[in-house]
């Protein structure tokens, strides 16, 4: 599950007022909210996966032919919120959120049927230290990583495209390859992210309105999008596989 979106479209219509002294009193509580929002659908994904994977009927209903459905149906979540987050209500765009972390479970829950629960705790905890690490990178170094952003972009494009190509040959060099590129990847997005965000914060955030907890509400859904691949390339690594 590989999905990103940007802030370009909202950038556009909430540069158009700033205030320094309400930005610095907006800019704790919408840091707090893109956290919340994105630990309250990590909850919902895992809960949802834990349940269907111990649901016979329900795995039965996903090998049915519906999980590349619900994959698709996953992917075009991310672009509605993403490109139509302006047009939206932030109860709408939570609701699309919580919806598509749902979603995101129910593709996840295969998981549990390949790897031991206990691997996949040890891995969620390893990813939960890894992705806080990084996000305080983020949030407190004084260098710009928007050139470190375009080129991990670049090398996510080439990932999609490894992976998509490894689908037909099924070559276990390239696996492994894209493995740990997609580990070192999502390690160096989830601090460009995490800066991404404070600088928006920073510059367009100067009060706590329906505008700028949307756009809390775009940061969480990139660092959940980061912590969710980071989390299942370090499974590859980390997991032990049922017997």
């Amino acid at each position: 599950m590989i999905e990103k979106n940007n802030y370009t479209d909202f950038e556009e219509v909430s540069a158009s007022s700033y205030n320094p002294t309400k930005t610095q009193a907006a800019f704790g509580i919408l840091m707090r909210k893109v956290y919340v929002w994105m630990s309250l659908a990590l909850i919902v994904t895992g809960l949802t996966a834990l349940f269907v994977s111990s649901n016979y009927n329900a795995m039965t209903f996903m090998t049915g032919g519906m999980f590349w459905g619900i994959a698709i149906a996953e992917i075009a979540l991310v672009l509605i919120i993403s490109a139509g987050i302006n047009r939206l209500s932030f109860t709408s765009a939570g609701l699309l959120f919580i919806a598509y972390s749902i979603l995101n479970g129910l593709t996840m829950s295969f998981i549990f049927q390949v790897y031991t629960k206990s691997s996949i705790a040890s891995t969620f905890f390893i990813t939960a230290g890894t992705f806080a690490a990084m996000s305080v990178v983020g949030f407190v170094t004084k260098k710009d990583l928007s050139g470190i952003g375009k080129f991990l972009f670049m090398a996510l494009i080439g990932l999609i495209i490894a992976s998509v190509v490894n689908m037909f040959m099924q070559s276990s060099a390239i696996y492994w390859i894209t493995s740990f590129a997609g580990v070192l990847i999502f390690v160096g997005l989830t601090a460009w992210d995490t800066q991404k965000i404070k600088q928006m914060f920073l510059a367009y955030g100067d009060d706590v309105n329906e505008q700028t907890q949307k756009l809390a509400l775009l940061g969480s859904l990139n660092l959940y999008l980061d912590f969710i691949n980071l989390f299942l390339f370090l499974l590859r690594f980390l997991g032990n596989r049922n017997n």
